[in-house]
């Protein structure tokens, strides 16, 4: 993975900075599991509701992670296919324990809305380049990110 202030320029040229905004929360927060930082989120904004968005390679090593089980108690979550990833994640132990729990993509408008656990694989095209690569590009143009990190 890259420097920190690298992976966020990437981000946000992507990010629309209305409803996605890219920010270095964690390093605001001082948390460093994906668990905390949602626990901590959902302290200090309790009328917010959020959803964890990830790509389908985390969904396939979630039960490695730090209180996964907690994490997706939290929060719905969408899941993003990855090239060569996805038929894996959809497959793996988290993707199974999680089965019922499961929303057909057309109900991605209305994940926020959901109780938790609750999640869904978003129907993108994939993109064949590996975030690896993205990164070794370096930041596109600069967008506008309407958000303060």
């Amino acid at each position: 993975m890259g420097a920190l202030p690298a992976r966020l320029a990437a981000a946000r040229t992507i990010a629309d900075g209305r409803r996605i905004l890219s920010t270095a929360i964690e390093a605001a927060l001082g948390t460093r599991f994906t668990a905390d930082t949602i626990a901590t989120l959902r302290r200090r904004f309790r009328r917010v509701r959020f959803v964890w968005l990830m790509g389908a390679d985390n969904l396939a090593q979630l039960p490695r992670w730090r209180r996964w089980r907690e994490l997706v108690a939290a929060v719905p979550f969408a899941v993003f296919p990855r090239p060569g990833e996805t038929r894996h994640a959809l497959a793996g132990r988290a993707a199974r324990r999680l089965a019922r729990f499961r929303r057909p993509a057309r109900a991605a408008a209305a994940l926020a809305l959901a109780d938790p656990p609750a999640w869904l694989l978003v129907p993108v095209r994939l993109h064949a380049a590996s975030a690896s690569a993205i990164r070794a590009q370096g930041p596109g143009p600069a967008q506008p990110h309407g958000g303060a990190s």
